[in-house]
């Protein structure tokens, strides 16, 4: 477009006019002289004149600025321009000001408010404001979303105008995505004729009770007319009940078909944020009075059809004929009844079902499959899950040809693990309980009889005729605390002597006793990364780990190849940083840090899938009866978390895809040395043994451990004064309060050990105290908070006990 035409389209049509004139002049001159000079010398006249006056009108500022004067802007052609449908438009000046504005920019802001000052929330008001200001500066402002308590918008801004003095602001409606809003297509659509032919008139309703969809049968029985539009309407209010709780269209009144509802949630079983009652359902009415044959000749064959619908349904649902043979079972039906998908589909639902219930689950589908159309539920085991009882509904359907039941059945398979997770986790605290006061009581028989055994032994020397059987008892005793200790790994509740260690350092440590244990059959491998950092442990306790898989590893290949098979158990180590716990695929049960990994891989053909879930379960074993206690590894169990690991086990497949054997990983923290431990460790080398005798309360309700004990520390050059109860030694402390140490049993009847050490040191506050217990030192520290206290585990031997007394003395001596 040029610019005189930009500027004043009339004088370009004023221009024609004069031009046109002059051309009809010269003509008429011609025609009434006949002489082209005349009209010639005419012409020219004419071209002298118009060039005088073009001169004069611009050498006029006047007529110049009349005719360069804009007109003002027409704004309802720019308002009929900018009417689209669905999105808002409004101009603004630059003093912000709303110039023009379509009808849903007034529809939906009202025409009082101006952008970037809309009814919006705070942070859309502040992201408005922001887009103007970007505008304004770069042209464009982008895209935001805004919104207010009901509704949210797109808004997008453009600077505009030939002096760019304006802002065009558009806003578009946000769509929320509905994931169930393809079967209102459906349902409103040739499908939806298809079942209303068959008898099934559908409406897809929402939590509120209005529906969403129906079908075109729908609209026609319940309003009159198949195109009326059923949206937004009161499902309920369109139907009625009589005395006998039958439903029946409210337009059709007693004169139409008895319906049956059948109501199908549209809540996905994968997701706990909505609840079946706050989801939209799709509302089945199916003819009651529908015979045999209800498929009109528009509707056979159209089977797969529904099959499709229900295949998108989030909800588990099967179809059986009215004697009980299986037609049908969508994706979710196959999940919860523990099927595979492409697996197929047994004759009968009782095949689905526990023996037990085989009986009941057939006469209930011929029950309804067969009688009047109704719908309930029954209870079931199936065979997946036999342990856990669920929920099976049925409904007759009626107008599909013959007779048929529809089946419901949700997935409860996370929920079915949550539980038995929490069972087991109640099971194993109680077991533990259990095994920790049988371990408690079971070491005081012990330090009495191995007590025993080392003071026999001082009257004794080898050759005499007892001093063998005095061994064996010693040897037999030492065994069973072995178990005790087993007992009290498993709980958790084992006394460790942590140390700083190298994981490395233990497996080198036991490596000729593997080698041996495994036989010369089974080739033991070992690899180290570097720079693996240092871990707290109890090195005692971390090779009874090692010691114990690899038991468990050496049995798995005998039992895979007989006595004579060979095979491979390998352990390697393995640095794992905190950046690396997030690719591991434990990462949502290790907290984030560094670790050293010890993992044990062996050839022995894995462990059952089954099993893996009971692999460290208490008195789980896979071997053979009388070769395994179920104990070895639930003690590494118990060791590893005792120790602040964690442990897994899994299975190793080779390259064709078959499980060649079992793996166990373990992560171990890694540990660095606070400048405390330095002291404790430095303060521990420069303790030495009291010498110097001294004044001991010793505090112990068993007899025989009392007495052991006072022995004991007698034979050291001690002077033992005993006590039965805290009772007994805290009066003791009172009468004479002159003692050197306490050595006191924590559990005993009236007052327990921590409340008599807590009452002594009102009386004597330095005086050092020295635990017995068969429980964990860590699980006392937590329970007795008591500064200068001293531990020794139970059973202990005579030897044990005098040594500790003097360490503690000899601390206590140094300061400690």
């Amino acid at each position: 477009m040029s610019l005189l035409t930009q500027r004043s389209p009339g004088r370009l049509v004023d221009a024609l006019a004069v031009a046109a004139a002059a051309l009809a002049s010269i003509a008429l001159v011609q025609l009434a002289t006949g002489l082209p000079a005349v009209t010639l010398a005419f012409a020219g006249g004419l071209v002298v004149l118009g060039l005088i006056a073009f001169a004069t009108a611009r050498g006029n500022p006047v007529l110049r600025g009349a005719a360069d004067a804009p007109a003002m802007p027409d704004w309802s052609v720019t308002v009929s321009a900018i009417e689209q449908p669905g999105t808002a438009v409004a101009i603004t000046d630059r003093a912000n000001r709303l110039v023009c504005a379509n009808a849903a920019f007034e529809l939906w802001f009202g025409s009082s408010n101006a952008p970037p000052r809309l009814p919006v929330d705070g942070a859309s008001a502040d992201a408005l404001a922001r887009a103007a200001r970007s505008a304004w500066r770069e042209g464009d402002g982008g895209s935001q979303t805004i919104a207010d308590e009901d509704n949210a918008w797109t808004a997008e801004v453009v600077r505009a105008g030939r002096g760019e003095d304006y802002l065009v602001w558009r806003f578009a409606p946000v769509v929320r995505h509905e994931p169930l809003q393809g079967i209102g297509k459906y349902v409103t659509g040739a499908f939806g004729k298809i079942l209303s032919a068959a008898g099934i008139e559908v409406a897809l309703v929402g939590p509120d009770g209005a529906i969403r969809a129906a079908s075109p049968g729908f609209a026609k029985r319940a309003a009159g007319d198949e195109h009326a539009s059923m949206a937004g309407q009161d499902f309920t209010a369109l139907l009625r009940s009589d005395e006998r709780d039958r439903i029946y269209f409210a337009r059709e009144g007693r004169k139409g078909t008895p319906q049956t509802l059948v109501h199908v949630p549209l809540a996905d079983p994968e997701t706990t944020q909505v609840k079946s009652d706050q989801a939209p359902a799709l509302m089945l009415l199916i003819d009651i009075g529908v015979g045999l044959g209800g498929w009109g000749s528009e509707a056979r064959g159209q089977t797969p059809q529904l099959e499709a619908l229900l295949e998108q349904l989030p909800v588990g649902l099967a179809m059986t004929d009215r004697d009980g043979h299986f037609l049908f079972a969508n994706p979710a039906f196959r999940r919860a009844a523990g099927l595979a998908p492409n697996r197929h589909l047994p004759p009968f639902p009782s095949d689905l079902v526990a023996r037990e219930d085989k009986t009941a689950m057939s006469d209930a589908v011929r029950r309804y499959g067969q009688g009047p159309a109704s719908t309930g539920d029954i209870a079931v085991r199936l065979k997946n899950q036999p342990d856990e009882p669920v929920s099976l509904g049925l409904a007759g359907v009626r107008g599909l040809g013959d007779a048929a039941v529809l089946l419901s059945l949700a997935d409860t398979t996370e929920e079915t693990r949550l539980k038995r997770q929490v069972a087991q986790a109640t099971k194993m605290q109680a077991v533990g309980q259990l095994a920790g006061g049988v371990a408690h009581d079971f070491n005081n028989v012990l330090t009495a009889i191995i007590g025993y055994c080392d003071l026999m032994l001082l009257r004794h020397i080898p050759g005499d005729s007892d001093y063998d059987d005095i061994q064996q008892i010693r040897a037999n005793s030492n065994r069973a605390a072995s178990l005790t200790r087993q007992l009290l790994a498993f709980s958790r509740q084992q006394t460790l002597q942590p140390e700083v260690i190298q994981v490395p350092d233990v497996i080198s440590e036991v490596g000729q006793m593997l080698k041996r244990l495994l036989g010369a059959r089974i080739t033991l491998r070992t690899h180290h990364d570097r720079e693996l950092g240092p871990v707290r442990a109890d090195p005692r306790q971390l090779e009874q780990v090692v010691m114990n898989l690899a038991v468990n590893a050496r049995d798995a290949i005998q039992t895979r190849g007989g006595e004579q098979a060979s095979g491979t158990l390998t352990f390697s180590t393995r640095r794992v940083q905190a950046t690396d716990v997030r690719r591991l695929r434990e990462n949502e049960i290790i907290p984030a840090g560094d670790y050293t990994a010890l993992i044990a891989e062996d050839t022995g053909g894995g462990i059952p899938p089954e099993d893996l879930a009971k692999i460290f379960e208490p008195f789980f074993t896979t071997k053979e009866l009388g070769k395994g206690t179920g104990l070895g590894l639930s003690t590494v169990y118990g060791i590893v978390k005792q120790s602040g690991g964690f442990i897994f086990a899994d299975n190793v497949t080779g390259p064709d895809g078959k499980i060649k054997g079992a793996r166990f990983t373990i992560y171990l923290p890694v540990h660095n040395v606070t400048p405390e431990e330095l002291a404790r460790e430095k303060q521990t080398e420069e303790a030495s043994d009291w010498s110097g005798g001294g004044r001991i309360l010793l505090v112990e309700d068993e007899d025989t451990v009392r007495a052991v004990a006072e022995r004991a520390l007698t034979r050291q050059g001690y002077t033992v004064v005993t006590a039965a109860d805290g009772d007994e030694g805290l009066e003791a402390v009172k009468l004479d309060g002159g003692f050197d140490l306490v050595v006191s049993d924590v559990v005993m009847p009236s007052m327990d050990g921590p409340a008599m050490a807590k009452e002594i040191r009102k009386l004597a506050p330095k005086m050092p105290v020295l635990f017995m217990s068969g429980y964990a030192e860590e699980q006392l520290r937590r329970e007795i908070d008591i500064d200068g206290m001293h531990f020794i585990p139970k059973p202990f031997s005579v030897q044990q006990i005098a040594a500790k007394v003097g360490q503690v003395l000899g601390a206590q001596r140094n300061g400690g």
